[in-house]
């Protein structure tokens, strides 16, 4: 008989946890980049909200955030999430607002710099 396939576990974030938010820009694309933690301190959210709400990017951002919270939540590492999206190429790209990402070629690929940076052990 065959094995049945293991159910993938979600660990949901408690109902109030600490955060931080973090303001930035990518040329003249703003926006605000919040960070909800598990009780352990580990990453387990990310919402993201551009100063051009509506707009396609914006969607997009907010479609990208929700798929990388549930692949924190489901446990894949901050360590592989940010591998899979750094690097990532479209507009907007170019400097930014963070002397620690000078530049960036995309928003999927700050975000994913910016936690590597903040919540990944040493490269």
């Amino acid at each position: 008989m065959p094995a049945l396939p293991v159910a993938p576990h979600r660990q949901v974030l408690p109902q109030t946890r600490e955060s931080i938010t973090h303001k930035f820009s990518i040329g003249n694309h703003e926006g605000y980049l919040t960070i909800g933690f598990h009780e352990d301190g580990r990453p387990g959210e990310i919402f993201l909200k551009m100063s051009k709400e509506g707009s396609t990017i914006s969607g997009m951002s907010q479609a990208f955030c929700r798929a990388f919270s549930l692949t924190l939540q489901h446990g894949l590492c901050v360590e592989d999430a940010a591998m899979r999206f750094r690097g990532m190429r479209f507009e907007p790209m170019g400097m930014t607002s963070n002397p620690d990402i000078p530049e960036c070629s995309s928003i999927v690929d700050y975000i994913a710099r910016f936690l590597e940076l903040h919540f990944c052990e040493e490269r």
